[in-house]
């Protein structure tokens, strides 16, 4: 939790923040937000300079967002933004299997859906997360520790720089799941790839590793988290040696096969090792501390507005067609997702659908039933 010593009015410096504790907890779900000493080169604290760490904390739902921890997120910003003694922000998550899978899809199933209105409200507040991200006053780190998905990967992408672990995967997941990449993605990913690349991304719902995602610039530092024998061990499914297969460049692609498997097989009983990753954090910090931090923030926003241009024509559109989807596509896509344990599919049936949709028969209950998974036996 927030060292209360630090706040400004402590100081003698008036207070900027537009709200207080309330938004932040330590019990998942939930968002943490602590200042940590910036470390020099040799480790040693920098006495009354800090990082602001941002710190999305529902493990067991893989750090999807909640409504409340979309409003921790923009009040952690907000704070870390109006806070001189923080020199940037680390945006991040606790556990080693998830940065963030988006918003939360059980609260998405089983609220949101079939009320857009509520949900265009939700969308607002979903907005002005990223605008909080965009908009913050001092550079922003989004550490990844593990899967950068759907609107995680979008949150994720309206940060300044990335440092990820090697084991983390990337990628959207809406058209698969009855929304579209509209939090970001669509926004950011022309600036970041070519225009085919940026589609694929979008629509494909493919994953790509940490690798692939430094390969094309999408991450800046990408760094091992096994250790083994003494030494570090790059993440074993994925080919880290560049060569050309079949006319394809293979770097940071994915093994298949017996080798997938016993990749898979490894990484499950290996344990964790986020040293090298907070390392490398820290190295930024590091870099940042040493500038001017005036003409610093000046030439993170001259970098942001680019991203943030195309963002702010399509916010508010984006906002009224995913309301009013909650009452069509995202209404089946979340909740088979929501009930896969109970039918043993996340998704529902496309070719039944697309089969109705020809006929045009009417969405319905009858249609809803008819491309849901059904109980299994």
């Amino acid at each position: 939790m927030t060292d209360l010593r630090w706040l400004p009015r402590e100081s003698g410096l008036k207070d900027h923040y537009l709200w207080g504790e309330e938004h932040f907890s330590e019990e998942a779900p939930g968002v943490i937000f602590e200042k940590r000493p910036i470390l020099d080169p040799q480790g040693n604290a920098v006495k009354d300079l800090f990082s602001a760490w941002i710190v999305l904390n529902n493990p067991a739902q893989y750090n999807s967002y909640t409504t409340e921890m979309v409003k921790g997120v923009i009040a952690a910003f907000q704070r870390a933004s109006a806070d001189n003694s923080v020199v940037a922000a680390v945006f991040t998550a606790v556990g080693d299997k998830a940065f963030c899978t988006g918003g939360n899809t059980k609260e998405y199933a089983e609220y949101y859906a079939g009320r857009p209105n509520e949900y265009g409200v939700y969308m607002d507040l979903f907005n002005a997360m990223v605008d909080s991200i965009l908009t913050c006053k001092k550079p922003t780190i989004c550490r990844v520790n593990g899967m950068r998905v759907a609107g995680g990967q979008e949150i994720g992408m309206a940060c300044d720089t990335t440092v990820s672990s090697d084991l983390a995967i990337f990628g959207q997941a809406g058209p698969r799941h009855g929304s579209a990449p509209d939090g970001g993605s669509s926004d950011f990913l022309p600036w970041m790839l070519p225009m085919e690349l940026a589609m694929w991304n979008c629509v494909s719902c493919e994953m790509w590793s940490a690798y692939k995602m430094q390969r094309l610039g999408l991450i800046s530092k990408c760094v091992p988290v096994i250790r083994q024998d003494g030494g570090w061990l790059r993440n074993p499914a994925i080919f880290t040696d560049t060569y050309v297969r079949d006319g394809e460049i293979v770097y940071g692609e994915f093994k298949s096969g017996d080798e997938a498997k016993k990749a898979r097989e490894l990484v499950k009983a290996a344990a964790t090792d986020f040293a090298q990753l907070d390392a490398t954090v820290n190295q930024v910090l590091w870099t940042y501390t040493n500038l001017f931090p005036g003409c610093l923030i000046k030439s993170v926003e001259g970098i942001r507005l680019k991203k943030k241009f195309f963002w702010d024509q399509a916010k508010v559109i984006n906002r009224h067609w995913l309301a009013a989807n909650m009452n069509c596509e995202a209404y089946l896509g979340f909740n088979a997702f929501n009930t896969k344990k109970i039918t043993g599919q996340d998704t529902i049936d496309f070719i039944e659908f697309r089969r109705r949709m020809s006929r045009g028969d009417a969405f319905d209950a009858q249609f809803m039933a008819a491309v849901l998974g059904k109980p299994k036996e």
